[in-house]
Order: C-alpha cells, then sequence, then structure tokens
C-alpha cells in the first residue's frame, strides 16, 4: 500500500475517533429543548452571552444541615449552559464535621477532586472489589474513575470542602443508599440481594422514605 495511503487511513482513524470533535465554536445549552444523549440543543449564536459561560455558584458553600451534614452544588449542564457539549462539568462539595458523601457512582464520567479545606477520607471500589482508600489534605487531587462506586467523608473536627471536575456535562449521580432504601422495592426483596436484617432495612427504608 502507497505511504501516502497508509497516512490517509490513520488519520481518517485518528480523527474518526475522537471523541465530540468540534464543528463549531461551541454549543451553549438550549434548556427549554430537549436533554438526550448528545445533550442539549443549541442556543442560537444570536443569542449567546457572556453570562452563558460564567458561573458564580460555586462561591458560596452549600446547606450541610441534612441527614447527611454535607451539600453537592453543581456546575453541570443544567446550571451551567456553557459546558454543553465540551465534555465536562465541576461541582463543589461542603461537609460539616461528621460530613458524609455516601457510596454513589456517575455512570456517564469520571470524576477528580482537589481538597480545599480540612481532611477528607475518600476512596473507590475496582470492579474486582479493591478499595482505593486515602485520606487527603488541603491541595491534595484524588480521581474516580467512571462508574465506580466512590464516597467522601469529612475526617477533621472543621468544615471541609472540596472542587471536583468531571468528564462530562451530564455525569448522572445514583446514590447506593436511595437505591436500596429510598424507593418502593419490597423489604424481603432488599434482604435477599443485601443478606441485611429485615428490621434493619425497614428502619433506613423509614429514614430515607422508602416504602415496601
Amino acid at each position: 500500500m502507497p505511504q501516502y495511503c497508509i497516512l490517509f487511513l490513520f488519520f481518517l482513524i485518528f480523527f474518526s475517533s475522537s471523541s465530540h470533535a468540534s464543528v463549531q465554536d461551541f454549543c451553549v445549552a438550549d434548556l427549554k429543548g430537549p436533554d438526550g444523549p448528545a445533550g442539549y440543543p443549541c442556543k442560537s449564536p444570536a443569542n449567546v452571552t457572556v453570562s452563558d459561560f460564567v458561573f458564580s455558584g460555586l462561591a458560596k458553600g452549600g446547606n450541610t444541615t441534612n441527614i447527611i451534614q454535607a451539600a453537592v452544588t453543581p456546575a453541570f449542564v443544567a446550571q451551567f449552559p456553557g459546558v454543553n457539549g465540551l465534555g465536562l462539568s465541576m461541582a463543589r462539595l461542603d461537609l460539616a464535621p461528621g460530613g458524609v458523601i455516601p457510596f454513589h457512582t456517575h455512570p456517564g464520567a469520571s470524576e477528580i477532586l482537589v481538597v480545599t479545606r480540612g481532611h477528607i477520607t475518600a476512596g473507590f471500589v475496582s470492579s474486582a472489589s479493591t478499595v482505593y482508600l486515602e485520606t487527603l489534605k488541603k491541595g491534595d487531587v484524588m480521581v474516580f474513575p467512571q462508574g465506580l462506586l466512590h464516597f467522601q467523608v469529612n475526617a477533621a473536627k472543621i468544615h471541609s470542602s472540596a472542587f471536583v471536575s468531571f468528564s462530562s456535562a451530564s455525569p448522572g449521580l445514583q446514590i447506593l443508599d436511595f437505591a436500596l432504601f429510598a424507593n418502593n422495592l419490597p423489604s424481603a426483596l432488599v434482604g435477599q440481594t443485601t443478606f441485611l436484617d429485615l428490621a434493619q432495612i425497614k428502619k433506613l427504608k423509614g429514614v430515607l422514605g422508602g416504602t415496601g
């Protein structure tokens, strides 16, 4: 095969495999349109302003007066239309003393976290059930691969906080405790699949608002 054909095939494969290849400068989300696998439809460029590319919502800590004593403030596409189609987003974590972000997963994105205050014990579990666990201090960074169960716990006696970035404008979220105990899945089935005591299951459902 001639050399120029090989080069042509190389570039064809390279560019066709590059995700989210840009054919326009940006695609600010039209939040009035449907949110599909490719994101929201684009707002008309004539209606785009600089405010679409600026988000100030992470400047202030979230309300940690709740059952988990923690707050997550998102800067996803629904809050920050300028990230639509760019394959990234952010959030802020605030954890009061004793605060915890329970085991959860982001089906659509990997996550990278940087601690900005206090100490946070964070970890994830691989598909081989290997645990990767570390207590992070201010300035430390940890990555959580896409789809894996992970958590964060305040390891300090003071308020701790962190900023996280995701590899998607809509990373998705499923919290394990809520998936088990905050719906109408019959308690007997939860017991069969988790080996938990029925009384404990009903107690957790009562705390998280589940039925069944």
